[in-house]
């Protein structure tokens, strides 16, 4: 076990020793020079990050969840993960899941004490029955929380593939889990802040293994996102753009056939590229596991 004093996490900055009597420009300058170190971190860990989207692709066709567990800031952001693969890909919210320690009130105030819990970690996952066809992702800045421990402890245990996210090497989480994504991003403008750097390289992850996983089976046609849900007036408008974007037709007819799709934009744009009824369409895209490029082979 790695002490929390000897965490890169937890180190000082010396570039911000002096950060209460900085000049607010000098201060802010500092922050963003430091933040530019996170994306480098990452490319670092990309081969991790490639084996995580590979496992979760291969759980989502066999009708798996991704499940995200994490305490603070780190739980706050693979909630924030999950809650936007509704709207964005068209999934059900039950497709990816986010856990956090002392439960959804955590979201928006601290339950301190929560994180330690290592029975929570456990009932958790049980409360959503986890089963062999679910990914679970444990993200923990400091790699040691008791809760995501726990909890990848116990996917394991009944066969779960398990991913870990953490900001310093050698980590605890990383040695339980099956793939571990180690992204060093050094100390914090704050020390031992890690809802700076450390939570921006989280939120980078998770955002490439959503996505990445969501383009492998289909909710994307070339850099469209074809299975968004119109569920305002931006995203109506949103739906026929990529309608247009897709297939070059006038807003009219991108219009009438999004109304003949039952309000599906991957139906519409495959009806449009066939020529055919939706239920057709329906059908090469089933065929094709949904993937629009496979129906035009």
């Amino acid at each position: 076990m790695i002490n929390l004093e000897d965490m890169s996490t937890e180190q000082i900055n010396g570039k911000t020793n002096d950060l209460d009597i900085l000049p607010i420009y000098d201060a802010l300058q500092i922050m963003n020079e430091e933040d530019a170190k996170v994306p480098q971190a990452i490319k670092e860990e990309i081969p991790q990050i490639e084996k995580a989207v590979g496992i979760v692709i291969e759980a989502f066709r066999k009708g798996g969840r991704l499940i995200y567990m994490g305490a603070g800031t780190s739980g706050r952001l693979g909630v924030l993960d999950a809650v936007e693969c509704p709207p964005t890909f068209g999934t059900p919210p039950e497709m990816v899941v986010g856990l956090i320690a002392g439960g959804e009130g955590a979201f928006i105030k601290a339950v301190e004490g929560a994180e330690d819990s290592l029975a929570k970690g456990v009932d958790d996952l049980k409360d959503i029955n986890l089963n062999s066809n679910d990914v679970v992702v444990g993200i923990a800045a400091s790699g040691r929380t008791p809760y995501v421990i726990a909890g990848l402890n116990y996917a394991k245990k009944i066969g779960c593939k398990t991913v870990s996210i953490a900001c310093n090497k050698g980590s605890e989480v990383g040695e339980v889990a099956d793939i571990a994504i180690e992204v060093v991003v050094g100390p914090e403008v704050l020390t031992g802040s890690t809802r700076l750097k450390a939570g921006t390289a989280q939120k980078m992850v998770l955002n490439m293994i959503s996505t990445i996983s969501m383009v492998g089976i289909g909710k994307a046609y070339k850099n469209l996102m074809v299975d968004v849900q119109r569920t305002n007036k931006k995203l109506e408008t949103r739906a026929e753009n990529i309608i247009i974007a897709a297939t070059e037709v006038d807003r009219e007819l991108a219009r009438r056939m999004l109304e003949e799709a039952g309000g599906s934009v991957k139906l519409a744009i495959t009806m449009i590229f066939l020529n055919c009824n939706a239920d057709e369409a329906k059908e090469r895209l089933k065929l094709a596991d949904g993937h629009i490029r496979k129906t035009l082979i």
